[in-house]
């Protein structure tokens, strides 16, 4: 299991019930609201490839993006980024910030995870933003069920720079602890969150979202042949999972066949992977990955 299970040691702390803070605005334009760099379609002529850093604020072990401020990350990630451009296939920096993450602690509720404050999200889209990238809200929703944390998200997701993903092994049945076991999704629940993120999307006018799914085991997502894609969504499996590279390639080959319609994903963990692979040996994994998470 990763090492990010570290999330489950955090204390859980009450939000408190402050005012909402104001949801940041893009610049207003004439045209339909466009991604960053211009265009709607990511995975389109030029097809680009999306290059993330995965955390949080609540502790540097949950991943690179916790580490510093937001801009300091936003900062590094372009660096970062800017390795993986190739002739013709232009890179998409993204910014994946924990939006619910997985507690030792039960909670108020009993759900065993914590919400991030609009407040933090909000600073993160404001350094997203300032370096020309999407931010990804990342559910690991304990105890809770995927629907009800995406839409507590709504007004977030509303933004034409603001994408979607879930992270199943930290979704748990009503007697398991996070940490303790490792969690899956029923592909019906992942079907039922991307329709409504799809008509989120299409109601709003908005440019296509990015959908990913983290898994590192190939039963993560129960019933996969039940997963379709959606029309304004670029649905994402991302392969999950640290080790050598050796073992992260053949379990990326192999991930990268379950489901035909899906765009691929892949993860580097710069803590736990033993021997960081370049980002030249990435581009030769086959198929080349449309997204690159670290953490």
């Amino acid at each position: 299991m990763r090492r990010a299970w570290i999330a489950v040691v955090l204390a859980f702390a009450g939000c408190g019930s402050k005012a909402p803070a104001p949801v940041p605005k893009p610049t207003p334009t004439a045209t339909p609201a466009q991604l960053p760099g211009g265009g709607r379609v990511i995975f389109d002529a030029p097809k680009r490839r999306v290059v993330a850093f995965y955390g949080s604020p609540d502790d540097e072990e949950l991943g690179t993006l916790g580490i510093g401020t937001p801009a300091q990350a936003a900062k590094r990630l372009l660096r970062v980024a800017k390795r993986y451009e190739e002739p013709g296939r232009p890179v998409l920096p993204a910014m994946e910030l924990l939006a619910s993450v997985a507690t030792a602690a039960p909670g108020d509720d009993g759900l065993y995870r914590r919400r991030a404050t609009n407040g933090t999200i909000r600073r993160y889209l404001r350094a997203a933003r300032s370096v020309g990238a999407v931010l990804i809200l990342d559910i690991q929703p304990g105890r809770a069920d995927f629907m009800p944390e995406v839409r507590s998200l709504r007004r977030w997701l509303r933004q034409p720079d603001v994408s979607l993903a879930l992270d199943p092994e930290w979704h748990i049945g009503p007697d398991e602890l996070p940490g303790q076991v490792i969690g899956s999704v029923d592909a019906a629940e992942v079907v039922r969150v991307g329709r409504w993120l799809d008509k989120l999307t299409a109601a709003n006018d908005l440019p296509q979202k990015l959908f990913l799914v983290h898994q590192f085991t190939e039963d993560m997502v129960a019933r996969r042949e039940r997963l379709r894609p959606f029309k304004h969504l670029g649905f994402v499996l991302n392969v999950d999972g640290f080790g050598g590279a050796e073992v992260k390639t053949a379990k990326y080959r192999a991930f990268a066949k379950l489901v035909p319609f899906a765009f691929n994903g892949f993860k580097l963990f710069y803590r736990e992977d033993s021997g960081l692979m370049s980002p030249r040996r990435v581009l030769r994994l086959r198929p080349a990955p449309d997204v690159v998470v670290y953490e």
